[in-house]
């Protein structure tokens, strides 16, 4: 049997209506190889699919919320929120944190680098309306 780790929320925390998704990965150290990111679901089907899959098999599952950010902004509040509480873990949690933050880094995990050097590329994030009808062409797309 394997793990579901999902956040505790409050009945009425406005997250429950998020979309949700699922990282499936190994539940054993020994074992290597990339997650597999599913998604996104209404957050009781996320969770009752992860407990199906997780439940004769040796995986993690996570399921998470979907935040539909529009903006850099949005998104770069929620980095800041994020690292402000990793900062208000204890020490031992921050120790373990950056054992596998090293972990990671050693063992051939693909990490996206950006290329300075490429003239076409530019830094500007795309329009709310243009996300917002990157979500709906999503959405067609999971209904067809």
């Amino acid at each position: 049997m394997g793990a579901l780790v999902t956040l505790d929320l409050p009945a009425d925390a406005p997250a429950l209506t998020l979309p949700w998704i699922i990282t499936f990965g190994p539940l054993n150290e020994d074992e290597e190889w990339e997650p597999v990111v599913c998604g996104p679901y209404e957050r009781a089907h996320a969770l009752a699919l992860a407990e199906a899959v997780v439940a004769d098999e040796e995986l993690m599952a996570v399921v998470e919320p979907l935040q539909p950010h529009v903006t850099a902004d949005q998104i770069l509040g929620d980095i800041a929120a994020s690292r402000l509480a990793a900062e208000n873990e204890d020490l031992e949690t921050a120790a373990l944190d950056e054992e596998l933050a090293g972990y990671d880094d050693d063992h051939g995990h693909h990490h996206h680098d950006h290329d300075h050097d490429d003239p076409d590329h530019t830094h500007e994030a795309p329009s709310i309306e243009e996300i917002r009808a990157g979500f709906a062409r999503i959405a067609a797309k999971l209904t067809a």
